[in-house]
């Protein structure tokens, strides 16, 4: 170690000994220790205990998802956020298991009192104490990750009841908060990086600044650590997965390194998705969730809407890529794959409830009765069964949200019924093609007369037509027309 690292580390052993949280061990194991530089440039000790971690045995309890956490607080009012003090440290170790944890230092051997960062099962055993802590009160009017505590109320009198419920059992189980990181009583809040208020749930302003500036990516390394946090938040993000496939592409092992139109675009518009989000209905189970699914040859695409007075608003947007193996089938199996994929993601929203299922494919009213079904079908409509919802046909030009999910295309901005073009409008939108490198891919593979490109898109007088359920959208050059 560096001289500055061995007066870290001495004065960092210290501190931790005077807490009662490590002590000299004579144990026969000992990990290494390393320090990582925090922001401020100070350093962190950490214990490498990924040989310990490596002979543990897995604790299955699983961290919460905080899509799951956030859809709790629907209707609430009043927020509190609590912050435990030393997070980890607070929970012994069994004095048998303390000689397992002892690490190597220039200064001698010691072990863990209480539990250290780094093991594989802190997070599950942290999770599971707040748990049997909160037990009766999760998801009515708390909900906890790790060492971050939410409270939601609809009215204060009941806040104040609740909030000194929870500090209650945090005192009854001699859990020590920090006050500095605790918020009480506010109307907005953030919370995992989100902020929550009745209005509904968006981003972190600080999260969006950190998109706004972030540098063009030059390594591969930069580029998934730009998906890592765009990821984060792709329930914000309409058309996530076919936006970000260029970039996701350039992750792959088999692919070098080429920085291209499609990644520069692709880094651009996620970012300008992500600073111009919507913000986020929190569910009301109280009303009827209206889901919404389209597909096409790159993609799939959903959104979960409900009724908000007269306006209908989303909760979440739903987009995954369209598996290679599946780009040659039929338009019905495409649309019955998005159907089935949106209702396992949705799964704990949808199942066991009523709800609207909204398509702009006619023949998936004939789910239950086509007559000859592959085994991967039969696989889907068994999922499929198990949902109560009606069947709602929606026209093509009413599903552009979800159409526009599913394409790779950018979004369908407006919706248009019938409407003239003039020969200047036409010229600009030729022009416009050879500035779009996705809408350039279309057409080169038109040309080269690709099957699967040409079951859903033509040329016509140089322009760009998608062809569905027997309907061409974008026909200039004709006075009157349907769109």
């Amino acid at each position: 170690m560096a001289p500055a690292e061995l007066d870290e580390l001495r004065r960092q052993l210290k501190e931790l000994t005077e807490k009662g949280w490590i002590w000299p061990s004579t144990s026969p194991y000992g990990s290494p220790v390393l320090f990582v530089p925090k922001k401020g440039g100070t350093l962190r000790m950490c214990i490498d205990y990924r040989g310990l971690n490596a002979i543990t045995v897995k604790n299955a309890e699983p961290l919460p998802h905080i899509d799951d956490l956030l859809d709790r607080v629907q209707g609430c009012k009043y927020h509190s956020k609590i912050d435990l003090k030393f997070g980890y440290h607070q929970i012994a170790i069994r004095p048998e298991d303390q000689h397992k944890t002892a690490f190597q230092t220039r200064y001698g051997l010691y072990e863990f009192v209480v539990m250290p960062f780094g093991l594989c099962n802190a997070s599950g055993t942290f999770q599971h104490a707040m748990n049997m802590i909160f037990h009766d009160h999760l998801d009515k009017f708390i909900v906890v990750y790790l060492d971050d505590i939410l409270i939601f109320s609809k009215s204060v009198e009941e806040h104040a009841q609740q909030v000194e419920t929870v500090l209650s059992l945090l005192r009854q189980h001699k859990y020590k908060v920090n006050l500095e990181k605790c918020e009480f009583g506010r109307t907005k809040i953030l919370y995992l990086g989100h902020e929550v208020s009745a209005e509904g749930i968006r981003l972190e302003d600080a999260k969006v600044a950190s998109i706004r500036d972030w540098p063009r990516p030059q390594t591969v390394t930069e580029v998934r650590s730009f998906l890592g946090m765009c990821g984060y938040y792709r329930n914000f993000v309409k058309n996530y997965s076919t936006v970000a496939s260029p970039l996701t592409d350039l992750t792959r092992l088999d692919t070098l390194w080429d920085w291209s139109d499609e990644c520069e675009a692709a880094f651009k518009r996620l970012k300008h998705a992500l600073m111009n989000h919507e913000v986020l209905m929190v569910p009301d189970p109280q009303k009827s969730f209206i889901v919404t699914t389209d597909a096409s040859q790159y993609g799939i695409g959903a959104v979960l809407a409900q009724q908000d007075g007269k306006k209908l608003r989303p909760i979440e947007y739903m987009s995954k890529k369209m598996p290679s193996k599946k780009l040659a089938k039929s338009t019905y199996e495409s649309e019955l794959y998005a159907l089935y994929k949106t209702l396992v993601h949705w799964r704990h929203f949808l199942l066991g409830r009523f709800f609207y299922l909204r398509t702009d494919h006619q023949t998936l009213k004939w789910i239950k009765i086509q007559p000859a079904l592959s085994d991967a079908l039969k696989r889907w409509i068994e999922v499929i069964d198990q949902y109560d919802f009606k069947l709602e046909y929606l026209k093509g030009e009413y599903n552009k949200v979800a159409d526009a999910l599913s394409r790779r295309a950018d979004y369908l901005g407006a919706l248009v019924s019938k409407f003239g073009v003039s020969q200047e409008v036409t010229q600009s939108l030729v022009g416009a093609y050879q500035e779009d490198p996705v809408m350039m891919d279309i057409i080169r593979k038109l040309q080269a007369k690709e099957k699967a490109t040409e079951s859903e898109f033509v040329m016509v007088d140089g322009l760009l037509f998608l062809d569905k359920a027997g309907c061409k959208r974008m026909c200039p050059l004709v006075k009157n027309l349907d769109s």
